[in-house]
């Protein structure tokens, strides 16, 4: 799979009369794992959005490969760009396979019905997910865990070079989380594009192989995570006093939040005075 370049040029983005952001411009590493992270409310979702065309953006552009989204047909979009939202909601009663086929829509038309080859995509994004011996279970019956891993089976069967997931942790233990951004790492490492929303500032020093970092709809900083991940960007981003260590496990950046109680409980000598 040939990676594509996914980028926002100028982009004034928001909901009604509300603006959430305004003259922002992103290029998206072809080929990478970009996790974007930022306080609630600074525009992370808005932008993953916009970089899916779920929204429009009010001014500016947003392209893949040099074409602009504009100008593409929600089909040609659908099998570019795949966008699994936070939280998605299956429709009740329909099997794990059932909801993974809803991925070959895109690739489906009046002269093009249910082939062989549809079958065969369904089938090797449910083995790539771990999920082929769960395909005839209801998908209501799943684990959270499960349940994310088919959803991201979906997002596979369309076969798209570019896949955005908005928070594709939230609501899942730690061992799920691991096991979901584990999965991702494994598809990025395969080829595909991956832009990611996630909250968890450690996961995203672990997983990630660029990161945006956001406050208020602008972009604060980007670049690796170790050049991200330090204590005055943390404070730039997110008004956190930090430490930042290696990870003994992975070797990169460990966020560790200052204990305030510490300081409440044992003032200074001048705040004594």
């Amino acid at each position: 799979m040939i990676p594509s370049t996914l980028s926002g040029r100028d982009l004034r983005l928001g909901y009604a009369s509300l603006t959430i952001v305004d003259r922002l411009s992103i290029d998206l590493p072809p080929g990478g794992f970009t996790v974007i992270i930022g306080p609630n409310g600074c525009g992370k979702s808005t932008l993953l959005r916009a970089l899916g065309r779920m929204i429009v953006p009010r001014a500016g552009s947003v392209t893949i490969d040099g074409t602009d989204l504009a100008s593409l047909r929600t089909r040609q979009v659908a099998r570019r760009i795949a966008l699994l939202p936070q939280a998605p909601v299956a429709p009740s009663a329909i099997t794990v396979a059932d909801l993974v086929a809803r991925g070959r829509n895109p690739h489906q038309s009046l002269l093009r019905q249910w082939s062989a080859d549809d079958e065969r995509v369904v089938d090797e994004a449910l083995r790539e997910v771990g999920m082929h011996d769960q395909a005839d279970r209801l998908v209501e019956e799943l684990s959270g865990g499960q349940s994310q891993r088919v959803w991201i089976a979906m997002t596979l069967a369309q076969q798209t070079p570019v896949l955005l997931l908005d928070e594709p942790t939230t609501y899942l233990d730690v061992a799920h989380q691991i096991d979901v951004l584990d999965l991702c790492s494994r598809l990025h490492a395969a080829g595909r594009t991956l832009v990611a929303v996630l909250h968890d500032l450690n996961l995203a020093a672990r997983y990630a192989s660029h990161v945006v970092a956001m406050r208020d709809g602008a972009i604060v900083v980007e670049g690796d995570p170790a050049v991200v991940f330090t204590p005055d960007n943390l404070r730039r981003v997110f008004d956190l006093d930090a430490l930042v260590l290696e990870d003994p496990e992975t070797g990169r950046p460990l966020v560790v939040p200052r204990d305030q109680r510490s300081r409440h409980l044992h003032p200074t000598e001048e705040q004594e005075s």
